[in-house]
């Protein structure tokens, strides 16, 4: 069953947070990943604004899991350190849909 990983951030650091977008792609390609939404135009209707949101599909849960716990994602996360604030949630998809 698809997960998807549900990510809104805000770049504090634009220079060091470019560490992290050269290193992650690794990751996301080596676990399957297919980008849905990633910092286009959004609109905030209820909650803190952030700037960028990402929506990220994968081919299971486990994926989206083992995606995040990767020594390459571990190593694009280590980059990005200090360089934005970050909420990252994966959630299960229907079955069926």
């Amino acid at each position: 069953m698809t997960a998807y990983w549900i990510a809104h951030v805000t770049v504090t650091d634009p220079a060091a947070y470019a560490g992290y977008q050269a290193l992650a792609p690794a990751a996301f390609t080596r676990h399957g990943a297919r980008f849905l939404a990633r910092g286009g135009a959004s609109e905030v209707l209820e909650g803190p604004a952030l700037d960028r949101h990402v929506l990220i599909e994968f081919p299971s849960l486990q994926a989206a899991r083992d995606c995040y716990h990767s020594p390459e994602y571990r190593a694009a996360r280590a980059r990005r350190e200090g360089a934005c604030i970050a909420h990252v949630v994966i959630v299960e998809g229907l079955s069926g849909v």
